[in-house]
């Protein structure tokens, strides 16, 4: 009976090794979920034959909004996978989608806002994040009040990550 007792995982390490496995596949499922919102952007785009601006520079349009933000905070806002949010702007900004000016407190800094043709741009991804949203409901893909607890959890996965980086210098 001892030797059966020895050759048995430590429940601990057990639970450890079960939750270690889906941390993982939740780690892969959010970086699949952004590469995919990407893709649903970009194709709605095409859909409606807006190819002048690609799916991150319209996820950049969305997370402005009404706002007045610097390059810094806009990037503290969202995750721009693979991307350089200044470029973006750049592009943004030459293509009449966004106004640009120095701030007047740090003149180093660039303050940008949607031009009427940026906030046309962003309301076409509002619109379809509430389809979806609709869609989501009406099919039941998550239990009433799911997507609460969801955001709670990732919330805590943030802050626990962000206490990491703090923590590492």
């Amino acid at each position: 009976m001892s030797d059966l007792a020895e050759s048995l995982p430590n429940p601990d390490e057990r639970n450890l090794d079960d939750f270690l496995a889906s941390y993982l596949e939740t780690l892969s499922m959010v970086e699949r979920l952004h590469r995919l919102l990407l893709d649903v952007i970009k194709d709605e785009f095409e859909r409606l034959q807006v190819i002048d601006i690609n799916s991150v520079q319209a996820l950049l349009l969305f997370n402005v909004g009404a706002n007045v933000l610097t390059a810094g905070e806009l990037k503290s806002r969202g995750y721009y996978q693979g991307s350089n949010v200044s470029y973006n702007l750049k592009k943004l900004v030459d293509a009449g989608y966004m106004h640009h000016e120095r701030c007047i407190a740090d003149r180093r800094a660039v303050r940008v806002r949607l031009t009427d043709r940026g906030i046309e741009v962003r309301n076409l991804v509002s619109g379809l994040f509430e389809r979806h949203a609709e869609g989501i409901v009406r099919r039941g893909v998550l239990p009433e009040g799911r997507i609460d607890d969801i955001n709670s959890d990732l919330r805590g996965v943030e802050a626990y990550w962000t206490e990491q980086i703090r923590y590492i210098y």
